[in-house]
Formats: C-alpha cells, structure tokens, sequence
C-alpha cells in the first residue's frame, strides 16, 4: 500500500491516517496473542490511530473493564512503536465503585484517578486523545474542562475528545472552552454509518465542520451488518455482536446491503470495504473505527483506504440509505 495520506484532529496538531483500529475487542473477543498480531499489521501497513476505553470489556463475564488497554500497553512495552502510534481512550462510562465512590462520569475527583489508571495500563506517560465518553450533566463543563487543561499542562495528555454528545451540549462545551480559555474538544466520536446516519448528520455534522472538530466514527460496519455477514435472522449467531444487527434486517437495511453488494463487484472490492471507504469520502470524516478479530480480516478493512467511490458509486449509497 503507498504512503497514506495523514487527516488532522481538529486544531490539535495530531494527525490520522483514514482509518482508526477499535481496541473494544482486545481482551474480549480475541486474545492477547492475536490482538498482538493486529496490531503489529496495523502499524506496518502505515496506520496509527487506536481507539480504546477503561470500560473495555467490563461488560464480559469475569471482566473488570482495562483489558483492552492493559493489552495495548503490554503490546506498547513488547514493541518499542509508541512513537508512530496515536493511542485515543476514554473516560466515563460506570467502572463501578472504589474507596473513593462511584467511579464514572466526569468529575475532576474521577478524572484525576481515572488518567491515572489508563496510564498505569497502557505503560505510557502520556495519551494522545483522552476521550470524554459519555456526557455528564451532572458535572459542570468548566470542571471537567479545566481538569483536562491540567492534564494537558502536565502532559499527560495531548488533545482532549468527546463521544457521545448531543450537538447542543457539544456546542456548549466549546463554548464554555472559548469562554474561559480552556482546551476544547478537539474531537468527536459519535455513531455513524451508512444505516445510522440521522443524528450525526442532522446537527453534529455541520456543527463538527463549522467548528474544525475531527471526527472519528465508532460502529463503522454497524456492528458487521455493512459486511454482509448478517442478511437473515438465521445469521445472527454467527457472532457475540450478532444480535445487535436484527433492528437492520428491514427493507432499509436489504437495500443498502444490495447498494454495497452492486458497487463491490464494480470494483472488485467487499462491502466491507465499500462501507468504509463511504465514510472516509465524506468531508466531515476523519478516521471511521473499525475492529477486526484476526489479520485476515484487519487486512481487508484496510483495503478500504485505497478505495477511490465514483460521484455516482456515492449517489447509489447515499440513496439505498437515506431516510424515508
């Protein structure tokens, strides 16, 4: 693959190549050894966003949440790579309780421990992208802000993002950044893809743009639904994440599924890869988030970048999948 050309995170000064790895399945769904092995292919094909969470995989039997990070820590201290990686991870989500109480949301108490915790795990001093994971409406923005200036000024981290927010308390926390010189969100991570496209595009889209965020789009392949994987209710336990996709098995979904199916075999790609590709034509992208459970399959998202979608390969898409 050649040189892959690097997108800006906002105002940040950090740089992506256009496709960023999900570390949700680090610890979950695949061990350390093949996680190692993805990760490994990842860098070595010229990309360097990894996008994890503390939560990542608390919701796994016996899991406490850390695993994904404690696995790209272990992978960071094995390979000597931390210089051509962005490592991105969040804050938020429950961790349930600990001797200081609850441990979620956005406080200054629990991102001070939180920070902590995360670099402790990867076995880094610093995080590029600390990501606030969920909104917090009951912590004031200008506390959570001004944490994360602390954190900046200490350097431990680089650029502060946001996943999860609705447009208007997004607007309200750059503004809150503007008013009181504080660092803003550099980023958002929000739901997006090619049969969830509403909310992103209604009034986050054009906020991200106005404001020159980046954006880094989680369940890029709606869970798998945009591989083609799942076309019946009868595929749905091919996966743990299978039953998340049944709400896509409409006659909305059938068509955007044949849209990819037409324009794969045009250009002797997968839908996978077209699915992708979509999201990194779009102007406001940065980087979608995709997971992948073995190389094989690391290897054909990648593929996805090298994609070129035609205006009217784009138009068939953006029709299958637009909104009655």
């Amino acid at each position: 693959m050649s040189a892959l050309a690097l997108r800006p995170l906002g105002r940040s000064g950090l740089h992506t190549a256009p496709l960023a790895l999900g570390g949700n399945v680090f610890g979950w769904t695949i061990d350390e050894a093949t996680s190692f092995s993805v990760l490994d292919a990842f860098v070595d094909a010229g990309f360097n966003l990894i996008d994890t969470a503390d939560v990542y995989s608390r919701w796994a039997p016996g899991h406490q949440g850390g695993e994904s990070e404690t696995i790209i820590g272990r992978w960071l201290a094995r390979g000597g790579r931390r210089d051509h990686v962005l490592i991105a991870t969040k804050v938020g989500k429950d961790m349930g309780s600990g001797a200081g109480g609850a441990q979620i949301g956005l406080s200054r108490r629990w991102i001070r421990q939180a920070v902590e915790d995360s670099l402790r795990r990867l076995q880094t001093d610093h995080i590029d992208l600390y990501q606030s994971h969920d909104d917090d409406a009951a912590t004031p923005l200008e506390e959570t802000l001004a944490t994360c200036a602390e954190l900046i000024r200490e350097g431990k981290v680089r650029a502060i993002g946001a996943s999860n927010y609705s447009a208007p308390r997004l607007a309200e926390a750059l503004a809150t950044s503007a008013r009181l010189g504080l660092p803003r969100y550099e980023t958002l991570q929000p739901h997006y893809n090619l049969v969830e496209r509403a909310v992103y595009e209604d009034a986050l889209e054009p906020l991200c743009q106005r404001e020159g965020l980046g954006v880094i789009n989680f369940f890029g392949l709606a869970r798998g639904f945009l591989t083609g994987k799942y076309r019946s209710e009868a595929d749905l336990g091919k996966s743990p994440r299978g039953g998340g996709v049944k709400g896509y098995l409409n006659p909305r979904g059938m068509a955007v599924l044949a849209a990819l199916d037409v324009t794969a075999e045009e250009l002797r790609s997968t839908p996978a890869q077209v699915a992708l590709a979509w999201q990194m034509a779009r102007p406001s992208i940065s980087a979608p988030i995709a997971s992948a459970t073995s190389v094989v399959q690391l290897q054909e998202l990648m593929g996805a970048a090298s994609l070129v979608l035609s205006s009217a390969q784009m138009t068939r898409l953006e029709h299958a999948s637009a909104r009655a």
